[in-house]
């Protein structure tokens, strides 16, 4: 046979047919397809009424995107079961869209942190080790997609051991990154602030709401994710089925608890409830409004000279520098 060869193990969803899953991913399709268009309002709204576009409703809509791409891969490989290349295809877009939202949470928690703990937050070390997530996060999909695609086109015992291990050290990861934000936010809220500079608020809503939607989302998110990397651990041959191989398993702790995600996040309207001022940078941005603009300096220096003038110091007059408060004869 040519490549690619049909997987080893029994994938999880079973075999897509016409009846039920056509139906089914059709249903999903047009519940991501409005959860999209809702976030793309919400953008749009936002950004007319702030005048700030909130990338985070961006990145929902694309992940929408994701998901609307892979069920309809999988209502095509209902079609034709015999279709690998629509098989490795869909199984490729079901299992790296779901970064996005891993992403979303991560950098919403940070924003939380930043108002709750400004001094960590803002510090230099969270800075870059935030960065190095997000990378982490771009070299795992990297490796998800290559070790996947890859050993379905070789048939070498060795290569495709050596690729699951990378798919199990990579499901692994992700479900710790899924559960980061629990943790993270759950230390925040116990621990009392005890920088240089007091806690700030940002966007609307109690800061404990913030907290409680990004740690819940995280959760769903690290279910769903555990799901697939216990799923992956657990792979039994081709036609030894389990409950997790089901139909209702695949697509309830994937796409259901995705929904639920995307939905919560627009109904809670995180767009304002996380919005920042534009430009923020250090501690007391988030109070203040952004950073310092040349007119604020303006007037803190207009500030200066009429303290100096009140209380006897130097004041520029046209005929120049004379001091004030003292008689002038």
């Amino acid at each position: 046979p040519k490549p690619p060869y049909p997987p080893a193990t029994q994938p999880v969803g079973l075999l897509p047919s016409p009846t039920p899953d056509i139906p089914v991913c059709a249903v999903l399709l047009s519940l991501f397809f409005l959860a999209g268009a809702t976030h793309l309002l919400l953008f749009r709204r936002h950004l007319a009424r702030a005048g700030q576009r909130f990338i985070f409703s961006l990145l929902l809509m694309g992940f929408c995107i994701t998901r609307i791409a892979a069920l309809s891969l999988r209502i095509v490989w209902a079609r034709n079961q015999t279709n690998a290349n629509i098989a490795l295809a869909a199984t490729v877009f079901t299992a790296a869209g779901v970064l996005l939202l891993f992403i979303v949470n991560l950098i919403l928690t940070v924003r939380v942190v930043r108002g709750m703990h400004p001094a960590l937050g803002w510090s230099r070390g969270v800075w870059w080790g935030f960065r190095g997530v997000i990378a982490s996060v771009v070299a795992c999909l990297i490796m998800v997609v290559v070790c996947s695609v890859h050993t379905l086109f070789t048939l070498d015992v060795a290569t495709r051991l050596r690729e699951r291990q990378v798919l199990l050290f990579a499901g692994v990861y992700m479900s710790v990154l899924a559960f980061v934000p629990v943790v993270v936010l759950g230390v925040a809220s116990v621990v009392a602030n005890r920088g240089p500079h007091p806690s700030e608020t940002f966007g609307k809503g109690r800061m404990g709401t913030k907290v409680a939607l990004v740690m819940g989302m995280s959760a769903l998110l690290t279910l769903g994710a555990g799901f697939r990397c216990g799923t992956n651990f657990a792979a039994k041959p081709i036609g030894q089925v389990e409950w997790f191989h089901s139909r209702a398993a695949f697509y309830c702790f994937n796409f259901a608890i995705e929904l639920v995600v995307v939905y919560t996040y627009a109904i809670f309207r995180f767009e304002q409830r996380f919005h920042v001022p534009a430009g923020s940078s250090a501690p007391g941005h988030y109070t203040a409004g952004g950073p310092p603009t040349e007119e604020d300096s303006e007037k803190r220096g207009d500030g200066m000279n009429s303290l100096e003038a009140g209380s006897g110091g130097s004041a520029i007059t046209d005929g120049g520098v004379k001091n004030v408060g003292q008689s002038s004869v």
